[in-house]
């Protein structure tokens, strides 16, 4: 699909997101809004490993959406099919799971990637087949320094609108551009916009991917600020929550900037920055 039919796709969906609270499954709930106004900077030079042209897909952000859910238990053997997503990790100590959505984007993703690796930090990464695509060489580089892959479509829609098929298709590319790149096919699944029906819990699970959700939402989409982000993580870190923030999906400068500062602050607080494990019973 070209770069303006794409584009033109996303702001179709941008003005019906609005209804998505009332119309969407149940369960789903909107995030608050962001305490400052948004910040503007400069993106950060390009680093040594981002060898990609310029973005091929157009870059979109919808306001995310929510799901209430619990952390049920998985049995060895086989994915169970899930009516909620995980929202946090169990387990002993000040464990805590980083997420980046919407990427791989050569513009931040490096930065990001460089900040982990300075630190000795494993994230997980939810990418959108697309954007993985056309960035390759970040999926090798992510699998190369021990970080998650994990699958969030093709596209990016949302899929509550979404015939079975559809949303099978963009599950299965993206899974498939995954194991091209990163080595193996995805573990977990996150949907666009936090919007989970029934028919991508069980086709997540038909494929052999756990759906995981978030705890703290950065908000970071909105470019509420480098330090409103900071702020976000420190007063939200506690043990088993999942932060979810972008490398993708527009001018990500702020998170390139947030991640350097509350990295070295949870590490320093005596947290533990960890990867999702299925649980068992």
């Amino acid at each position: 699909m070209k770069k303006d039919q794409l584009f033109t796709r996303r702001r179709a969906l941008l003005a019906g997101a609005a209804a998505v609270g009332a119309a969407g499954t149940a369960g789903l709930l909107l995030t608050g809004s962001p305490e400052d106004t948004p910040a503007r900077s400069a993106a950060p030079a390009a680093g040594p490993r981002a060898r990609q042209p310029a973005l091929k897909p157009s870059a979109y952000r919808l306001r995310p959406l929510a799901g209430n859910a619990g952390t049920p238990l998985a049995t060895p053997g086989r994915t169970p099919v899930r009516h909620e997503p995980f929202l946090r990790m169990s387990g002993r100590g000040r464990t805590m799971v980083l997420t980046f959505d919407d990427g791989p984007d050569p513009r931040y993703t490096p930065h990001i990637l460089d900040t982990l690796a300075e630190y000795d930090v494993r994230a997980t990464f939810f990418v959108c087949g697309e954007m993985a695509d056309w960035n390759r060489d970040l999926l090798s580089r992510m699998a190369d320094e021990g970080h998650v892959v994990g699958n969030h479509t093709w596209s990016h829609p949302l899929l509550t609108r979404m015939t079975r098929s559809g949303i099978r298709s963009e599950m299965e590319r993206t899974s498939d551009v995954i194991e091209n790149a990163y080595g193996e096919r995805p573990r977990w699944f996150r949907a666009p916009y936090g919007a989970w029906n029934r028919a991508a819990f069980q086709l997540g699970a038909e494929m052999g991917m756990e759906p995981l959700a978030w705890t703290v939402d950065t908000d970071d989409w909105e470019t509420p600020g480098t330090r409103s982000i900071v702020r976000t993580v420190e007063d939200g870190a506690a043990p088993g929550v999942v932060v979810l923030s972008h490398d993708a999906g527009g001018d990500r400068t702020q998170s390139v900037r947030a991640l350097r500062a509350y990295l070295p602050h949870l590490l320093d607080s005596g947290y533990h920055l960890t990867l999702p494990r299925r649980q068992y019973t």
